[in-house]
């Protein structure tokens, strides 16, 4: 493209704009933060012959729109399912739920006692320091792959709960 030279003070600008203007919005977005960033991932030990286990995290929502986490998958377990705690008349129960929120510009803790990830009628037993690979699946159809590894529990977490599909 040819720029006048009769008009010196605009060809900065000009070239500015069409430098611009080549930028795609792909280039744009890999300068941002991933939308949902994962930390700490870990897979709870279980004891031997134990059939479920724990899986726990934090995820970060970088962006001011809630997000959830409505599905998780892994080739470890027969089933996997989304985990809260809840206080039913004095009983702390576990049950399965549709998603965990994750608030705009903040996050969820998959902990103990709280929301977490179930694997659920494993398929081998794990061993500490095994990566598990966990699919997990958002509600805007999103997913991300992570490997989780395999931990013992800390000292005072209660150890993985003996599991089936009645809570």
């Amino acid at each position: 493209m040819l720029i006048p030279k009769r008009f010196p003070m605009y060809r900065h600008a000009l070239l500015a704009g069409l430098a611009l203007a080549t930028l795609t919005p792909a280039s744009l977005m890999a300068a941002e933060p991933a939308a949902l960033r994962i930390e700490a991932p870990y897979v709870r030990l279980a004891p031997p012959n134990a059939q479920a286990t724990g899986v726990f995290m934090r995820i970060h929502n970088h962006h001011p729109v809630d997000r959830a986490l409505v599905r998780a998958d892994s080739p470890v377990a027969h089933s996997v399912e989304l985990h809260n705690h809840v206080n039913e008349q004095g009983m702390m129960k576990m049950v399965a739920v549709d998603k965990i929120a994750i608030p705009a510009r903040g996050q969820a803790e998959l902990k103990p006692g709280s929301y977490h990830i179930m694997l659920i009628d494993m398929k081998a037993p794990l061993k500490e320091g095994d990566a598990v690979p966990i699919t997990l699946t958002f509600d805007d159809g999103s997913s991300q792959r992570i490997d989780a590894p395999v931990r013992k529990p800390h000292d005072g977490a209660p150890a993985a709960h003996g599991h089936g599909k009645a809570h």
